[in-house]
């Protein structure tokens, strides 16, 4: 009885450790898409190394430009 209770209880944590992950992604999705959108970037000239640029550029921006409670 006590292992269908782990079992049942894994599940769960399972599950909602997925939501988590999906829900991370969305969030990330959206960033990205917020981030090429207002910065009128084309997908077409954005190569992994272009990406990995713009990326560092707006981290250093933002880890420059907040305060440690901003986010």
């Amino acid at each position: 009885m006590a292992q269908t209770s782990i079992q049942k209880q894994e599940a769960k944590l399972k599950s909602l450790n997925q939501k988590i992950k999906d829900e991370k992604n969305k969030i990330e999705q959206r960033l990205g898409k917020q981030i090429i959108s207002q910065s009128n970037l084309d997908y077409a000239n954005l190569s992994n190394d272009n990406i990995k640029e713009l990326s560092k550029k707006i981290a250093d921006f933002l880890n420059e430009n907040q305060s440690p409670k901003q986010f």
